[in-house]
């Protein structure tokens, strides 16, 4: 069970703990559909990405999803989860020398990309941790 009650408004259990203030989960909301859409890098990559994030993040409601699928993984998707695995490792703090393996592999677009949607994901997904937000569904 959630820390908090859940509001009325939203459409999931983590949207309508973010819906006791409207503008704010609406705002997330949209965020979160622009980057998760197809854009420089595929919406399955970045689930891929996601699904890794969701393994060290402690979300339990992120969990539930499912283990990055490496049947999924093309070098590109292999590079980017290994990347979230370093950021999930180091907090941050990486170093030039894993920056220079993704220049080698992605576009300046995609790296944009890729650090802005491993941002948001931890951030949500930090905030799942802290309330304590649980899948009604099994993994």
């Amino acid at each position: 069970m959630a820390r908090i009650k859940e509001s009325q408004f939203g459409e999931t259990p983590f949207q309508r703990l973010l819906g006791h203030n409207r503008e704010v989960m609406q705002a997330w909301s949209n965020l979160g559909d622009l980057l998760e859409k197809e854009g420089r890098l595929s919406s399955e990559l970045k689930e891929q990405v996601r699904r890794t994030l969701a393994q060290g993040n402690g979300c339990e409601y992120c969990k539930a999803k499912g283990k990055p699928e490496q049947e999924k993984f093309d070098e590109k998707t292999s590079i980017a989860a290994a990347f979230a695995e370093v950021f999930l490792k180091q907090k941050g703090n990486l170093s030039d020398s894993t920056f220079r393996i993704l220049q080698e592999a992605l576009t300046e677009e995609e790296i944009s990309e890729l650090c802005a949607f491993i941002s948001f994901t931890t951030a949500s997904q930090y905030f799942g941790a802290m309330m304590k937000l649980e899948s009604i569904e099994k993994p």
